[in-house]
């Protein structure tokens, strides 16, 4: 098969992985820095180009979109789409899981166990204190919904300090959410990563020593660990709705049972492989395979229709 990478940094261990996993499989790859690709709409034919070369014969393509180039990244995405071509990650998935307050609300909406979240425009004092109430008084979370990777997430521990982060960000026209902090999660979270309905693999991450943030990149530690019938249940069941075969699905353990904080549509694989010693992107490339192989068929089945 022809599989095309979409990555900004051929140099990231993700796109490396893959690559390479794909190269052990004899397949084609080639790395595509989605940024510079040129999308033609046409009628009846839709062609993007790269380098001056359209981009027509891939099989798949395995999107690695960056957060701030969501916009750009998934229209070459939904292109690849309208040429029929095998992607990963579907631009709708995509674009659901890049809004924060859509993810949630779709997780909320089907049932899934998440944070306490409450969110308005640019809230007033009045609203400030009523929100801030809502999700169970500090302390608390409060998030952009830009942020990644940790990046605009302040931990409010009084009432009054959280009122004060509030109305800074709304002075910058920012929008944010507030969300109740799970104290007995102890500074920890929960990393599932699924392909094609199944966790391939899940480690635990702990922030640093007065970090209340546990992302990897914040200098958190991720361990090999065994999720538990329900966790395994609400990862795959957040993936599910969120339209993600592919997804990394972050979860806090409550007293209430797992609390879903985010589902990554471009889950990083270095951290979950050196935790669990997984071959996660060999799991990747087999779901590659897979389907593009089923798309191909639908295709030849729908040509022999209408010719029938």
């Amino acid at each position: 098969m022809n599989i095309a990478v979409l990555s900004r940094g051929p140099e990231l261990y993700s796109t490396k992985r893959l690559v390479e996993a794909a190269q052990q499989k004899e397949h084609t790859v080639r790395i595509i820095d989605h940024t510079k690709c040129l999308i033609l709409m046409e009628q009846g034919n839709p062609k993007v180009y790269y380098k001056d070369e359209p981009l027509e014969k891939l099989d798949a393509i395995i999107p690695r979109i960056g957060a701030s180039v969501t916009f750009f990244g998934n229209a070459v995405v939904r292109q690849f789409e309208m040429l029929h071509t095998f992607t990963t990650t579907s631009s709708i998935a995509l674009v659901r899981s890049r809004d924060k307050l859509r993810s949630t609300q779709i997780l909320a909406k089907n049932g899934l166990g998440v944070p306490k979240t409450a969110f308005a425009k640019f809230p007033r004092d009045k609203d400030v204190e009523g929100m801030i109430k809502l999700v169970g008084g500090a302390p608390l979370i409060i998030k952009l919904l830009e942020g990644t990777q940790g990046l605009g997430v302040v931990l409010a521990e009084t009432n009054k300090a959280a009122k004060s982060v509030v109305e800074a960000f709304s002075g910058l026209e920012a929008n944010i959410l507030i969300q109740e902090f799970i104290k007995e999660a102890g500074g920890a979270d929960i990393r599932a990563f699924v392909v094609d309905g199944k966790v391939v693999g899940a480690m635990k991450r702990q922030g640093k020593e007065g970090e209340f943030r546990s992302n990897l990149h914040r200098g958190g530690q991720g361990t090999v660990i065994k999720l538990s019938k329900a966790e395994k249940e609400a990862a795959i069941n957040a993936a599910k709705v969120m339209g993600l075969a592919i997804a990394g699905v972050d979860m806090l353990q409550s007293a209430r049972g797992p609390l879903i904080l985010e589902v990554n549509s471009s889950p990083g694989l270095e951290g979950i492989e050196k935790a669990t010693g997984v071959d996660i992107a060999g799991k990747i490339i087999s779901y590659v395979e897979k389907g593009a192989q089923e798309l191909k068929s639908k295709k030849r089945k729908a040509s022999t229709t209408k010719y029938a």
